[in-house]
């Protein structure tokens, strides 16, 4: 279960349903699941190259778009060398 203490602020990761994986500080939330990423960046996985950082800023996600959501360790995802990580690309969910 994911809990938020009104003022702190965690690192988490989402993947979307068009299978994006983006990741920030957790901002805020609603009942809906909409949630509002700070210094977030999308992570673009490819078998032929690293991975590659695109970065958004503030980020609104809205929860109808949204498969999976974790929070992240920050220490240890930085000690991951992402320029010789290799990966396919996530497809999109399918219902």
């Amino acid at each position: 279960m994911f809990t938020i203490a009104l003022g702190s602020f965690e690192m988490i990761s989402v993947i979307t349903n068009d299978g994006r994986h983006i990741v920030g500080m957790l901002r805020g939330f609603d009942q809906a699941t909409n949630l509002i990423l700070d210094e977030s960046h999308e992570r673009v996985y490819s078998t032929q190259q690293g991975v590659e950082d695109i970065v958004l800023g503030l980020y609104i996600i809205r929860g109808d778009n949204i498969s999976i959501i974790g929070e992240l360790d920050a220490e240890l995802d930085e000690s991951i060398n992402r320029k010789v990580l290799r990966g396919h690309p996530l497809k999109p969910v399918i219902h």
